[in-house]
């Protein structure tokens, strides 16, 4: 019986499904990165990687950050719907840690539970309704990225009926989302189609951040292969599969698209570790919060709240 489950007995069962996750996707990463292997030359791939021009990885990082900061206010907008009003500063410290979290500590607590148990300790909000806000954060933004990826599809696909599939399965899944929301979520109804603009501005950013990184590399054509490649890795790395937000995924797919394109698999796997680097250097500074309480309110804060 469930009942008869002390305490002590599921916080053990809890650690060793964390384990079990941790080994899981450190298992995928290592296949991944051994598939690659066989399909190009790494020492080719890496000498490519360290050519690569920082001017315009530093531009492409600073894009990077900025779609990061247009989700955190995404997520805000989410936490308002349901009566959870954060000064805007402290919702961004509070996501940059949950960044970190994300890709620095795969084996312990992922940084949208860490959100969702530190608001609902220091504000007494709802877990389940603060759960939902950062779930359809994800998936808003998920929404964002199919349309771009239809739109793009559209550009570089030849076949019609690849055309119209792409373009179809993007509409169909924001209607459905929308449905969702609408009958079973009706909290964030009001916020429903200002998140999704927000999502679209955070894609953008994202995809101006690929182009910097294409520019970083002896590459002046098939960018918008090569940005429908990035797009559909990136659907690819919101499952929780491989290390670091993808790290491995992410790679196969860019390989894997290029051939499908007849393109260098090689630039490819170049072009995702430098978008890796990127997010490895725009979401490092979140280790800061891990030793300052990202919740807690200074003189600023206060006024921002206080004015909100």
């Amino acid at each position: 019986m469930n009942s008869d489950i002390s305490p002590a007995e599921k916080i053990k069962d809890s650690a060793l499904v964390r384990i079990l996750k941790l080994l899981g996707k450190i298992g995928v990463t290592i296949i991944c990165f051994w598939y690659i292997s066989k399909k190009i030359d790494f020492s080719q791939a890496l000498s490519a990687l360290s050519k690569a021009s920082w001017q315009y990885l530093l531009v492409a990082l600073i894009f990077f950050i900025l779609s990061k900061v247009l989700s955190a206010f995404r997520l805000n907008i989410n936490f308002q719907n349901i009566g959870l009003r954060l000064p805007p500063l402290i919702n961004l410290r509070l996501y940059w840690l949950g960044m970190f979290y994300n890709l620095f500590l795969p084996g312990a607590i992922s940084g949208d539970a860490y959100k969702i148990i530190r608001l609902k300790r220091r504000y007494n909000s709802d877990y389940r309704k603060v759960s939902a806000a950062v779930l359809l954060d994800r998936f808003s933004g998920v929404m964002a990225l199919a349309v771009i990826l239809g739109a793009y599809g559209y550009l570089v696909l030849d076949k019609k009926i690849f055309q119209i599939a792409i373009l179809s399965a993007g509409m169909i899944s924001l209607l459905v989302f929308y449905l969702l929301v609408r009958y079973f979520l009706k909290d964030f109804l009001p916020g429903f189609l200002t998140t999704f603009v927000w999502g679209l501005g955070v894609q953008c950013c994202q995809v101006i951040c690929v182009y910097f990184i294409l520019l970083s590399l002896p590459i002046s054509w098939h960018q918008h292969e090569w940005i429908f490649i990035f797009l559909a890795a990136a659907v690819i790395s919101v499952l929780p599969l491989s290390l670091g937000g993808g790290l491995g995924t992410r790679e196969v797919v860019f390989a894997e698209g290029a051939r499908f394109f007849h393109l260098d698999p090689q630039v490819g796997v170049v072009i995702s570790l430098l978008f890796y680097l990127v997010t490895v250097a725009g979401s490092v500074w979140g280790v800061y919060y891990s030793f300052h309480d990202p919740l807690k309110e200074n003189e600023v804060t206060s006024k921002m709240k206080s004015h909100g």
